[in-house]
């Protein structure tokens, strides 16, 4: 028999094992991307005291375009959301996705805006 791969849990699998090596602080915190089939939404979490700092999503009224293009939006609200807050670096952590497509244009978008990942 067969048994059928479950792409999400590989997919957490392999953020479980990457999480061991990344941690964000106050002043770099760690940018956790989330991809679902239709969104994206990237958050600043500083591990330490276990808070979000900051949040986007594809889910806000003023992001449109073809999926990587909205990822690339939301990073650069990221950005100036965490520019508002006085963060200028942060750790990506890509949530166990490939570094391609949406995941990446999300990056080059924070990075455009003027975060240092």
């Amino acid at each position: 028999m067969i048994k059928k791969v479950n792409r999400n849990k590989m997919r957490q699998k392999r953020h479980l094992r990457a999480r061991t090596n990344i941690a964000g602080t106050a002043q770099s915190p760690r940018l956790n991307v989330f991809r679902s089939n239709k969104n994206i939404s990237a958050q600043l979490i500083d591990d330490e005291a276990g808070v979000t700092l900051a949040s986007a999503s594809s889910f806000e009224e003023n992001i449109s375009g073809t999926k990587v293009e909205q990822a690339k939006q939301v990073g650069k609200l990221i950005a100036e959301r965490a520019e508002t807050i006085g963060v200028k670096t942060a750790v990506y952590d890509r949530g166990g996705y490939l570094y391609h497509g949406r995941v990446k244009a999300l990056a080059e978008g924070a990075r455009e805006q003027g975060l240092e990942i």
